[in-house]
């Protein structure tokens, strides 16, 4: 079994060009390095699982008691930050995952998208325009064009429904970006580049993860990536043929 995730933080964003000349916009993510805490198993917990933590400098007074005991049963340093990942089967030969092994970014090195978690940057209290993009009202002098307007519903039922659309507290809540494209890995520096932007700010905590539904590669265009299916199956037809 091996692990399908790992901890990180966001380092900002860059670009990049391609053979073709293309700029693309860029994540840089600090992945790891991380530790194995703890291994969940199907007979004693019920499912298979990794916990892992992000291996940071960490005061000894900021670790409780249980903390630093449950850090001592497999000699993994102390750690701020802990998820629990997916494992995978492994390839035939490779070493079994036990706790306090080391995850570091080059388990994305065959991959080709990963999915991100992190938590958006708060906005405080915002209103309908912002929050939820409504297009407010008039815009001429006299009139308050930002504000949602009226939300009852006459006589009947005289009631607001649940679920309106209201100002509020907007971010700081999970989010998950899917099928973010590697452009690079530096397994030296522990760095992953991703296609795309990533929820957060600067040096916020991201847990990245092997995508769990990679999009399909597209068939019938033109392309170094692409292939096609009727030109395939033509060429197979032919060499059987010989």
């Amino acid at each position: 079994m091996a692990v399908t995730g790992i901890l990180g933080k966001k380092i900002g964003m860059t670009q990049v060009f391609d053979e073709k000349g293309d700029v693309h916009p860029i994540t840089v993510l600090q992945a790891g390095p991380c530790v194995i805490t703890q291994l969940k198993t199907l007979a004693k917990d019920g499912y298979e699982a990794a916990q892992i933590g992000l291996v940071e400098f960490v005061k000894n007074k900021n670790v409780t008691k249980p903390q630093a005991g449950h850090f001592a049963k497999t000699e993994a340093p102390p750690v701020k930050i802990i998820k629990e990942v997916a494992l995978e089967l492994d390839a035939e030969g490779a070493a079994a995952t036990k706790a306090g092994d080391r995850v570091l970014v080059d388990i994305f090195s065959e991959a080709r998208f990963v999915d991100v978690i992190g938590t958006s940057k708060g906005r405080g209290f915002a209103g309908v325009v912002r929050r939820h993009g409504f297009g407010g009202g008039p815009k001429s002098h006299g009139h308050m064009f930002q504000v949602q307007g009226s939300i009852g519903a006459s006589s009947f039922p005289s009631r607001v429904f649940p679920g309106q659309r209201m100002p509020g507290h907007m971010g700081t809540t999970q989010h998950t970006v899917r099928n973010l494209r590697i452009r690079g890995i530096d397994v030296e520096d522990n760095l992953l580049l991703v296609e795309g932007a990533v929820p957060g700010a600067r040096d916020g905590y991201v847990l990245v993860s092997k995508a769990k539904a990679p999009p399909r590669e597209r068939r019938g265009f033109a392309g170094a990536e692409t292939k096609d299916a009727l030109k395939a199956s033509k060429k197979a037809a032919a060499t059987k043929k010989k």
